[in-house]
């Protein structure tokens, strides 16, 4: 467990701790709350990673060479299933808890959208239809 996800228990805790102080009625502003620090902590995870691939490709550029091809691995698309799978629980949770029907069916089109758009740029003919690729490029045409 490294620093950030240290940081990101207590904040639970304490959050906890908060909905356990002020009862139920700030319930969900407390997970609010929470859900904003994690989309923070998701969205500067997300940040640093295009930031880094995008410095890869320049430094490709730079030297003439091929773009590098895509580092998905079967054990990353792996996980990103079981992480989609356990964020669903609490989505659902909240989801349903506050909008009921409609709140879980949003949440549960959000999860669909994330993991349709993973397939859909690991495989890119997926949901387009059969694409041939261009031997002289590294490009896909349709």
């Amino acid at each position: 467990m490294d620093a950030r996800d240290a940081e990101l228990k207590k904040e639970l805790n304490a959050t906890l701790q908060a909905r356990r102080e002020l009862g139920e009625e700030y319930e969900s502003a407390l997970v609010d709350s929470f859900l904003e620090k994690v989309d923070q902590r998701i969205d500067g995870a997300v940040e640093r990673r295009v930031r880094r691939q995008m410095a890869e490709q320049q430094m490709v550029v730079a030297r003439g060479a091929r773009a590098p091809k895509p580092t998905d691995s079967w054990g990353e698309r792996f996980g990103f299933g079981i992480v989609s799978l356990v964020l669903a629980i609490p989505l659902s949770a909240i989801g349903g808890g506050i909008a009921h029907l409609p709140g879980l069916l949003v949440a549960w089109a959000g999860i669909v959208g994330v993991n349709a758009f993973s397939a859909a740029r690991v495989n890119p003919g997926l949901f387009g239809g059969r694409r041939k690729r261009d031997k002289d490029e590294d490009r896909w045409e349709e």
